[in-house]
C-alpha cells in the first residue's frame, strides 16, 4: 500500500513493488444493486473458502437471524454494536490462542474478519424490518457495525504511572479483484497485539491496543482516523504514550517512513473509487492551520534500523516526491521535501498508507506535539512459489503464513524498541528536572 502513484512511469514501478502478484484481475460481475462492491466479492471462491476454514462463516448467517428478532430501531443500535464488538474480539481471540479454532485455516490469519464484516454488512443492508427504518438510520447502523468489528471503539488504555501506553493500528487486505486471497500483515498484526503487554527494556510494562481501518477514500475523508485516535491522543489519565500506524509496503523490507504527503494519488480503493486530491481534513477536529504539506514521524527511527529486530532489514525511508516551490513538475527526492514543496507522494506513497500516518502525525501535531508517533510498512506477504497463480492458487500454504507469523513478530519487536526509546525518554527528562530543580 505505500508507492502508489498516479504519474504513469512512478506507477509501472510502484505497482512492482506492491505487488508481487499479477494485477491483471479476473472478471468481476457487477455488484447486485443492494450490495457494496466489497460485499460483492463475498460470492467468490476464495473468500467462501476462507470463511468455511475458520469457522466465521455462521456470523453472516447468525447476525441474519438475530436482526430478524429485532423490533425497533433502539434495540437495533444496541444489537449491532454488540455483535460488531463480539465479531472483533472473536478475530481477536482466535489470533491469539483462545477458544476455538474453528477449522484449518492458520489462527494468525486477518481474513476471516474481513469477510465475515462484509456479510454482516450485506445482510444489514439488505434487512427489510417491520418497523420505519430510514437511510439516515440504516447509515448509522452500518457505521456502528463498521466501528465496533474493526476494535475502533474499544482501544482502552489503562491508567496509571507504571504502564506505557501504545495505539497500533493496520489495515484491511487490498487489491482484491486482481486475487481474493489476499491477507494484509497489518491487520494480522493488529489482531496478534490488541490487548497485549510487551516489557520494555527498563523493565516498564507496555499495553499495546489496536484498531483497523478500511482501505477506502471515502471513510477517510469522512473522519475515521480522527474519530478513532482523538480520544487518546488528548492529555489524561489514559493518554497514549506512543502510537504507529502500520501498512503493507515494499517486499522484503520494513520502511520506518520520515515524511508524510498532503497528497490523494488516485489509485483506486477497495471500493473501486478514486480520489486525487489534497487530504481533506474533516470539521471539526483539532489540526494544524493552514494545513502542512508535509508531517514528520517522531518514531525513533535511528534506533529501530539499528536495533535488529527479526530476519527482514528496517530502513529509515526518506524519500518523497514534490513539486517544488515555484516549479511545475514532479520531482523524486531521496532525503525529504525542500521549503515550501507541495506534496505529490510521502515516503510511503501517495495512498492510504501515507494518507493514515498523516492525519496520525497531523492530529498529533495538533493535539499533543510530544508524543512520539508515525508510520511503520511492513514487507508484503507472499505466497508460497508454485501458489501465486490467483485463479488456481490455494488460499494458503505453508511460507505464506511463516511470512505472516515472522512479519507480525517483527511488528512486535519494532513496537518493543519504541517503547524503550520512550520510556528512556521520559526517565532523561524527568532526571533533568529534578536536576534543574535543585539548582
Amino acid at each position: 500500500m505505500r508507492r502508489i502513484r498516479t504519474r504513469m512511469g512512478a506507477l509501472g514501478v510502484a505497482l512492482t513493488a506492491v505487488v508481487p502478484l499479477s494485477l491483471t484481475a479476473p472478471a468481476t460481475a457487477a455488484p447486485a444493486a443492494d450490495t457494496t462492491v466489497e460485499e460483492g466479492r463475498l460470492a467468490q471462491a476464495a473468500p467462501r473458502e476462507i470463511l468455511r476454514r475458520s469457522g466465521f462463516d455462521v456470523w453472516e448467517r447468525e447476525f441474519a437471524l438475530g436482526l430478524a428478532r429485532v423490533t425497533s430501531y433502539p434495540e437495533a443500535r444496541r444489537y449491532v454494536a454488540d455483535e460488531g464488538r463480539a465479531l472483533w474480539r472473536r478475530a481477536v481471540d482466535r489470533a491469539q490462542g483462545r477458544g476455538p479454532g474453528g477449522g484449518d485455516l492458520s489462527r494468525d490469519d486477518d481474513r476471516p474478519l474481513y469477510w465475515a464484516r462484509l456479510g454482516m454488512t450485506k445482510e444489514l443492508g439488505q434487512w427489510r424490518p417491520e418497523f420505519d427504518l430510514t437511510e439516515a438510520r440504516r447509515n448509522a447502523l452500518l457505521g456502528s457495525l463498521e466501528r465496533s468489528s474493526r476494535g475502533q471503539d474499544s482501544i482502552e488504555l489503562p491508567a496509571g504511572k507504571g504502564v506505557l501506553r501504545i495505539v497500533v493500528t493496520g489495515f484491511d487486505p487490498f487489491q482484491l479483484d486482481a486475487d481474493a486471497r489476499r491477507s494484509n500483515p497489518s491487520g494480522a498484526a493488529a489482531l496478534a497485539l490488541d490487548g497485549t503487554t510487551v516489557r520494555t527494556a527498563s523493565g516498564k510494562p507496555a499495553r499495546i491496543e489496536t484498531a483497523v481501518f478500511p482501505v477506502r477514500w471515502a471513510d477517510f475523508a469522512a473522519g475515521t482516523v480522527e474519530r478513532t485516535l482523538l480520544p487518546h491522543f488528548r492529555r489524561g489519565p489514559r493518554q497514549a504514550d506512543l502510537f504507529t500506524t502500520v501498512s503493507q509496503g515494499r517486499p522484503g523490507q520494513f520502511d520506518v517512513e520520515r515524511t508524510n504527503g498532503a497528497w490523494r494519488g488516485g489509485y483506486p480503493d477497495n471500493a473501486r473509487a478514486s480520489r486525487t486530491e489534497l487530504v481533506p481534513i474533516p470539521a471539526g477536529v483539532p489540526t494544524v492551520r493552514p494545513q502542512p504539506q508535509w508531517t514528520t514521524t517522531s518514531l525513533p527511527y535511528a534506533r529501530i534500523v539499528a536495533a535488529g529486530t527479526g530476519p527482514y532489514p528496517v530502513v529509515d525511508h526518506t524519500a518523497v516526491t514534490e513539486i517544488p516551490a515555484g516549479g511545475g513538475a514532479p520531482v523524486d527526492r531521496p532525503d525529504g521535501p525542500t521549503p515550501g514543496s507541495t506534496a505529490r507522494a510521502g515516503g510511503g506513497g501517495d495512498y492510504l498508507s501515507n494518507e493514515i500516518a498523516y492525519r496520525a502525525t497531523l492530529l498529533r501535531d495538533a493535539v499533543r506535539p510530544a508524543i512520539p508517533g508515525g508510520h511503520l510498512h511492513t514487507p508484503v506477504l507472499e505466497f508460497g512459489p508454485g501458489n501465486t497463480d490467483p485463479a488456481h492458487g490455494k488460499v494458503t500454504d505453508p511460507v505464506f503464513v511463516r511470512n505472516r507469523i515472522a512479519i507480525t513478530g517483527q511488528v512486535r519487536a519494532v513496537v518493543t524498541v519504541a517503547a524503550s526509546e520512550a520510556v528512556a525518554e521520559t526517565a532523561a527528562e524527568a532526571a533533568e528536572a529534578r536536576t534543574t530543580a535543585r539548582k
